[in-house]
């Protein structure tokens, strides 16, 4: 049987020299691009598009809701029963209900005593507050550090007891979890959490505990984050902002309409029997947090969310510090989304409303879409747009609906408006991570309950700044050598390499001058590739 020649599968006008290896590609592209690469691309845009629409849809509601909250809502203390709870001669302390405070750390050299010393200047009779440093430390000098601080403290007279476990099972939820088992707990009635760089007001507990007290329906009181190193470097005043929207919009709508939002890990106040009636704490998630939260909603309970009520922190100030939380807080969410969807659907103690806003709003537009549009369409689909002008995407979901979100996402923070440009590049930077983290998440992938703790350098930098002022002090610290290699991120590297070469192509045969987001998206994505980002240690 004659051979049949290859030839005749293709078109003469496609016919090229089998050395032209260019000519070929060029000939498959051909072949594929219209009834594949086109239509494919097309879906995906109208995908980004839709995507775009709910969380543009879901910034207007929360835009809307916050200013009716700020004209017309009461304030927590007007919608529930508040009331101070009031120093008695008579009764002594005996009126003040016995409160358990839990600082978890883990290898905290730099700011132990700052969370330690805050907790034992809460203005709150010492007789009815409880003290534990659950220290899961694996540096045994940072360990005696934290034992002899506690120590020095118990010698004032302060109830406060050091504890430690053997080893480190279910992280942070797992100490949490061992320090509510301990005798002397089934005193206390509620507990306060506050992570290691947090250092809460001496008035804290007397304006919060009124609302548990006065309220049996409420679970939670979270109080809002101030950060004290906001200033440090460009790194933590993007964070700030982010963090301000999430803290201004986020959290005051979810308290005022469905009292209910996720508590944030720290800076709070459980009710300890909605949390023995919720399961305890499971670390079945890196959001041991979110995870008690949603399951105490699901049985009831109501949550309190006061924006006036503020708690000094600090913000990652090392790329590589905040990368390590991003991803946590991205994987963690969708994860715990994974888990819990079906429970939340088959609950019957909340309203059907309630129910729609945790599953839509408060997992699947913020956790999951928010992420994915961000990279997907303005980091992938956008671009690739450029190459193929076939492909249609029209100005309002380029650039209209985008512009409208980001307005709103920067209320929280109008200090920072003038950085809103970079800010808006920096997120679609960090948007790579958190969707791959997403994804890992919702898959349940390898890296799904990775842990991390998140590096803080209380004041060690302005230390360090002022030893190297200090021409004089012979016991200056040297600086530290360091490779180039060691702070290149190849991930960004790649996507400002990919980003470059649409925008040249975009600044050469485009129409709708994207290059000039483009390049300067490559910019950002390169400096954050060579790891010049943050706080440089």
């Amino acid at each position: 049987m004659a051979q049949i020649s290859p030839k005749l599968l293709i078109p003469e006008s496609f016919q090229v020299s089998r050395d032209d290896i260019t000519g070929q590609l060029g000939l498959i592209w051909e072949l594929i691009k219209t009834p594949l690469i086109v239509p494919l691309l097309q879906l995906g845009v109208y995908i980004c598009l839709a995507m775009s629409l709910m969380l543009f849809m879901e910034r207007v509601y929360m835009g809307i809701v916050i200013i009716l909250v700020k004209l017309f809502w009461k304030k927590p203390e007007k919608r529930y029963n508040f009331e101070l709870i009031q120093d008695d001669v008579e009764l002594g302390s005996s009126n003040f209900p016995v409160v358990l405070i839990q600082i978890p750390m883990f290898n905290e050299k730099e700011v132990y005593k700052i969370s330690i010393g805050a907790a034992c200047g809460l203005s709150w009779p010492s007789d009815r507050l409880v003290i534990q440093v659950l220290d899961d430390s694996t540096d045994p000098a940072i360990k005696l550090m934290v034992e002899q601080e506690c120590q020095r403290w118990a010698s004032k007279g302060i109830n406060i007891t050091y504890q430690i476990r053997e080893n480190r099972t279910g992280y942070k939820a797992g100490a949490l979890k061992e320090g509510l088992k301990r005798s002397y707990v089934k005193h206390c009635e509620y507990v306060a959490i506050f992570d290691a760089d947090f250092r809460p007001e001496p008035d804290f507990l007397r304006r919060s505990i009124p609302f548990l007290v006065n309220n049996p329906e409420i679970a939670l009181v979270q109080a809002r984050w101030r950060f004290v190193n906001a200033d440090e470097c460009l790194l933590t005043r993007m964070q700030e902002m982010s963090l301000d929207y999430h803290f201004t919009v986020e959290q005051e709508v979810g308290s005022a309409t469905h009292a209910f939002f996720g508590f944030n890990g720290t800076a709070g106040i459980w009710r300890i029997a909605a949390i023995n009636e919720a399961g305890g704490w499971k670390d079945r998630t890196t959001v041991e947090d979110m995870d008690l939260a949603v399951r105490a909603s699901l049985r009831g309970w109501k949550f309190v969310y006061l924006g006036d009520l503020q708690v000094k922190s600090e913000l990652p100030s090392t790329f590589k510090a905040f990368r390590f939380q991003q991803h946590r807080w991205s994987c963690g969410p969708a994860n715990l989304f994974r888990k819990m969807v079906w429970e939340i659907i088959q609950n019957k103690k909340v309203k059907f409303w309630k129910k729609v806003y945790v599953i839509y709003s408060f997992f699947f537009v913020r956790k999951i879409i928010a992420h994915m549009v961000t990279f997907c369409f303005y980091c992938v689909v956008l671009p690739l747009t450029i190459l193929i002008p076939e492909v249609w995407v029209p100005i309002w979901g380029a650039v209209y609906i985008p512009s409208v979100i980001t307005i709103l996402n920067s209320v929280g923070t109008p200090r920072s408006i003038h950085l809103l440009f970079y800010w808006i590049l920096f997120e679609n930077v960090m948007s790579l991570h958190r969707t791959k983290a997403t994804f890992i998440g919702l898959l349940e992938a390898g890296r799904a309950n990775e842990w991390v703790v998140t590096e803080k350098l209380g004041d060690a930098v302005k230390k360090a700044a002022d030893a190297a002022k200090n021409k004089n002090n012979a016991k200056a610290p040297r600086k530290l050598k360091f490779k180039f290699t060691d702070r290149l991120n190849t991930l960004e590297l790649g996507f400002a390499a990919f980003l470059f070469l649409c925008g040249c192509y975009d600044f050469v045969h485009g129409k709708n001058n994207y290059f000039v987001y483009l390049f300067l998206q490559t910019i950002t994505f390169f400096i954050t590739g060579i790891g010049y980002v943050g706080t440089i240690i």
